[in-house]
């Protein structure tokens, strides 16, 4: 089976890149005050364990996607490979594949953390409408990344 070509590559890269960063702007943007018996408590993002991973995969996708586009936009622009060798296949099969786990893994966490919380206090359901917003951005930018991994896995010289 031929790989696609470059042109579709950079298109679900950029996608995933474009998913990641709204994402990332709607959690860590996400806030909201609590009343109580004992005051007003104001909750962020950084107070959830999980937002918190959520956000290192977002960081970690972010810088690992914005690689991929450059070695990409050199591929599409000069017609061929930065390297010659088999090194940067090999490093576009492994990286899209943990990636993509590292990914699913801060996906997990987000939904997970946002229906337990959700069902456990009253008067947050906009912040963790929130959360699940962002969680739901990242599980698209995990199926592009996804997508690029089987790409990358046709990409891989046959040897033989």
């Amino acid at each position: 089976m031929k790989p696609p070509s470059p042109v579709a590559a950079l298109v679900l890269r950029i996608l995933t890149l474009i998913s990641i960063s709204i994402s990332f702007i709607v959690l860590i943007t996400n806030t909201t005050t609590l009343s109580s018996d004992y005051g007003k408590v104001k909750l962020h993002f950084k107070d959830v364990y999980s937002y918190r991973y959520m956000v290192f995969t977002l960081v970690v996708g972010f810088a690992y996607t914005l690689l991929q586009i450059a070695f990409t936009i050199y591929q599409v622009c000069m017609g061929k490979r930065l390297s010659s060798g088999d090194g940067l296949y090999q490093f576009d099969f492994y990286g899209d594949k943990v990636i993509s786990y590292v990914l699913a893994t801060g996906v997990g966490a987000a939904f997970g953390a946002t229906i337990d919380l959700k069902e456990a206090s009253s008067g947050a359901n906009k912040f963790f409408n929130k959360g699940s917003a962002a969680a739901s951005l990242l599980l698209l930018a995990f199926l592009f990344t996804a997508v690029s991994s089987v790409f990358s896995s046709l990409a891989l010289p046959k040897k033989i």
